[in-house]
């Protein structure tokens, strides 16, 4: 029997809609100002923390079996092993490899609330700023529906600087989540938080196992490895490795 055309090309639009649909979860600020607000979720949590590995080979960025999990881990043992083994080009290459964090939280966009509620993605600096802000007594719960608090969110690349930056500045005025739509409306927008949980692949131990093998044995990656390792495990380079972590975070995204 011919192989169905239509049933073919049904399975590819399910495909590209399914990515389309993941890639539209998240959020990034463009150049310039934003004003968002942080989404309250059910677990009282809206800062979730995450742990990625990057740099291995061309695999794009993986959630940390270890760091996340708890399980086995070949990548996460094999950056204790050259940890240990203490000499300056193990040390730069354990520090290329090892878990970063980055943060995430649920926001909606204002002048984009038609979206529905995406998902922020962030670092450690940013991650500190908004824990300052909510410990701080004069704003308090700035996720609250009635009284909360809108950010004014700025990025972009200063002059000079090798990678963007983020600066936060919370609206001095409280405001209701939803100021312009009814409060059915409001509860459906609240409801559209995406599943952290379905947000990135999870890799099996045997997955990493077998990324870090071909990593290891492929000529070319073990060439690059070595400039790699240099341009951005040098620790007296860390913007280097900082920006090429943004880069990895933002392909992970895209």
């Amino acid at each position: 029997m011919a192989i169905d055309m239509s049933k073919m090309k049904a399975k590819l639009n399910s495909v590209q809609n399914r990515g389309n649909a993941r890639t539209s979860q998240f959020w990034r600020p463009s150049d310039g100002d934003q004003t968002i607000r942080i989404v309250p979720t059910a677990d009282g949590d809206p800062f979730k923390e995450y742990w990625f590995h990057y740099n291995v080979g061309k695999n794009s960025g993986f959630l940390s079996p270890k760091k996340n999990f708890g399980e086995d881990d070949p990548l996460d043992s094999f950056v204790r092993q050259l940890f240990n083994e203490g000499t300056d080009e193990s040390v730069k290459m354990a520090k290329n490899l090892m878990a970063r964090q980055r943060f995430f939280s649920p926001v909606i966009v204002r002048g984009e609330e038609d979206k529905g509620v995406r998902i922020w993605g962030y670092g450690k600096t940013v991650y500190e700023q908004l824990l300052n802000l909510v410990l701080n007594p004069e704003y308090g719960d700035i996720t609250d529906p009635e009284a909360g608090t809108d950010l004014m969110l700025n990025y972009g690349k200063p002059s000079g600087a090798s990678f963007p930056q983020t600066k936060l500045m919370p609206s001095r005025r409280t405001s209701t989540i939803c100021p312009n739509i009814s409060s059915e409306e409001c509860v459906k927008l609240l409801e559209s938080i995406p599943d952290f949980g379905t947000l990135f692949e999870r890799k099996t131990p045997e997955d990493v196992q077998r990324m870090l093998d071909e990593y290891l044995t492929d000529d070319e990656s073990a060439e690059d490895m070595s400039n790699e390792t240099n341009h951005y495990g040098n620790t007296t380079s860390q913007t280097n490795t900082a920006n090429s972590v943004e880069s990895a975070f933002n392909e992970l995204l895209g």
